[in-house]
């Protein structure tokens, strides 16, 4: 085994903004010498991503279409006050799905799986068992930075894929069933139906602390189930996930904690201040880099920096409904936010999932009685 391997663009971190650059540039620049690193045996993780059809910009969909596993037409919320269901198409994306398309696009000598990078630099990297990357660009994409240097909340979950007894009946997902208990903050299930006997049943938290008591949420889990008539023959799948919320904070400090090299994902702060989903930006990102006449020759640093910092200044509105969210509302009031939320138009709805909210849509959601006490609105919106 050599320990030196040299390349053109080196990729650390074969999560999904990782093995979407990967799949993207495999597609679009097939001569580009392409290496992917990933300290898992699997790309992408065990993971289930999912957006709203708004959420992908037509000219994108190439890249991610044949990884969509389920569709649905709409989906469907529940609050103690309004129920709804929104005709914006609904997809999901299951971790195996991306691990089978990027083996299949890179020679398997360009994915090192089950290989932990411990040093990165513009022109490669350093792994764990010696070996040394050598590229004309990196592109870091491990995950999180220095999140000390972000003033945050947590929206926090575990999910079980469950098989059913007999047919449950769902036909469309259930984004938001804020109609539980209120618990440690907003808390609300997430119903995805893949098959008439199998479903995922995501208990969600928005959260002022990061910690995860999983056994507790399962049990919540089971007893949802139990609930709507479900009888859960078998858990065929498990996850869990504490994704951080932005509510404000330092970029620039945030960026520099990554290091020098280019980054993608959540480690370029990529990811909707709100909802955390982190999909659409891992796209709009991997289809930017694949449009250069010759990605390898380019400023990968300066083109991600620029991008993920246009981003972030573009978003402060989202951050202030975060931190409305989290510092003006009560905890077991915070459903109140969304619910009221939900009552808008569902362009509106879908422009704000996108992170793409007009002026005019900024206004309207700012506008009338707020649904957390005045004075504590007013103190937020004086926040910078």
């Amino acid at each position: 085994m050599s320990d030196r391997i040299q390349c053109d663009i080196a990729i650390i971190g074969g999560g999904l903004a990782g093995g979407l650059i990967a799949l993207a540039l495999s597609a679009k620049h097939p001569a580009v010498n392409v290496v992917l690193i990933e300290a898992d045996d699997q790309v992408g993780g065990n993971h289930i991503w999912s957006f709203f059809g708004a959420d992908v910009a037509a000219a994108d969909r190439w890249l991610v279409d044949p990884l969509v596993g389920h569709r649905w037409p709409g989906y469907d919320i529940a609050f103690p006050a309004r129920s709804r269901r929104l005709d914006e198409p609904y997809h999901s994306i299951r971790s195996d799905r991306l691990d089978a398309a990027v083996r299949a696009a890179l020679p398997p000598d360009r994915l090192l799986t089950g290989t932990r990078a411990t040093a990165v630099t513009t022109t490669g990297a350093t792994l764990a068992d010696g070996r040394r990357i050598t590229a004309r660009q990196t592109i870091d994409a491990r995950g999180a930075g220095d999140l000390s240097t972000l003033d945050l909340g947590w929206q926090k979950f575990v999910g079980l894929v469950v098989r059913t007894t007999v047919p449950h009946g769902r036909t469309h997902p259930v984004v938001m069933d804020a109609t539980v208990e209120q618990i440690d903050g907003y808390r609300f299930v997430y119903v995805l139906p893949f098959a008439e006997d199998l479903l995922l049943i995501e208990d969600t938290y928005y959260s002022d602390a990061p910690d995860l008591d999983g056994q507790a949420i399962t049990k919540r889990i089971h007893d949802y189930a139990a609930a709507n008539g479900w009888t859960i023959a078998e858990v065929e799948h498990r996850e869990a996930g504490v994704l951080p919320v932005a509510l404000g904070g330092d970029f620039d400090a945030y960026w520099a904690s990554g290091g020098a090299a280019a980054k993608a994902g959540v480690r370029a702060g990529m990811f909707h201040p709100t909802t955390g989903y982190s999909l659409p930006d891992a796209v709009r990102v991997a289809a930017r880099i694949a449009a250069l006449p010759d990605p390898a020759g380019a400023d990968l640093a300066t083109l991600t920096h620029t991008h993920a910092q246009g981003a972030w200044a573009d978003r402060g509105f989202y951050r202030l409904l975060d931190r409305m969210l989290f510092r003006a509302a009560d905890p077991a009031e915070r459903y109140k936010v969304l619910e009221r939320f939900y009552g808008l138009n569902a362009g509106l709805v879908g422009r704000f999932y996108a992170a793409r909210s007009t002026l005019l849509d900024k206004l309207r959601i700012l506008s009338g009685k707020p649904p957390v006490p005045i004075g504590r609105a007013l103190r937020v919106l004086k926040e910078t």
